[in-house]
């Protein structure tokens, strides 16, 4: 079954293959998103994404927000080691030892993409989605998402579910609100 929009007048259902994101699970990602940007504008900071399994939903959150590139440097979705080399310019040599969906890789992301963006903040996030785990072990549902800047920090997630959707957004919205906790520290 491939893509298709279910809905009413006031919500819808994204279905994907068998999985589904309501308009709930995206107004929260859009929310944290606007709040995330908000809190950057007033203090005049900056933010860079590296994104593995949101798939661009945490940088589509922080563009959503008019006069986001006050505050939005650049972002990139690094979900493969070919995408790590290419768009963080990372060589294998940086990453012996350091598993992919981990909390040192969700940090050497966050701070490779603030230094290469000059940012006050960098941000990064890699997981499983779902349906199935990852190749390096991790369940569907798992995600690492870091925060490098003023006030680092870096946390493991596991929503326990194997609904790939519902992942990405809870991942995405993780993520937002630990750079706001971050920013407000």
């Amino acid at each position: 079954m491939g893509p298709r929009l279910r809905g009413g007048d006031d919500w819808f259902a994204l279905d994907l293959w068998g999985y589904s994101m309501s308009n709930t699970d995206l107004a929260a990602v859009f929310a944290a998103g606007a709040r995330a940007a908000a809190v950057l504008m007033a203090r005049r900071q900056t933010v860079a994404v590296a994104e593995g399994a949101t798939g661009g939903l945490v940088s589509a959150a922080l563009l959503a927000v008019p006069g986001a590139s006050a505050c939005y440097l650049g972002g990139a979705i690094v979900y493969t080691p070919r995408a790590r080399h290419r768009l963080l310019g990372l060589r294998r040599e940086d990453v012996v030892g350091i598993k992919s969906a981990s909390e040192p890789w969700a940090m050497l992301a966050a701070e490779t993409v603030r230094h290469q963006f000059s940012a006050t903040w960098g941000i990064a996030e890699s997981g499983a989605a779902g349906p199935k785990g990852n190749p390096y072990g991790d369940a569907a549902g798992h995600s690492c998402i870091a925060v490098a800047g003023l006030a680092p920090a870096v946390r493991t997630l596991a929503t326990g579910s194997a609904d790939r959707l519902g992942n990405m957004a809870a991942f995405a919205v993780a993520l937002l609100e630990m750079l706001v906790e971050q920013v407000e520290a």
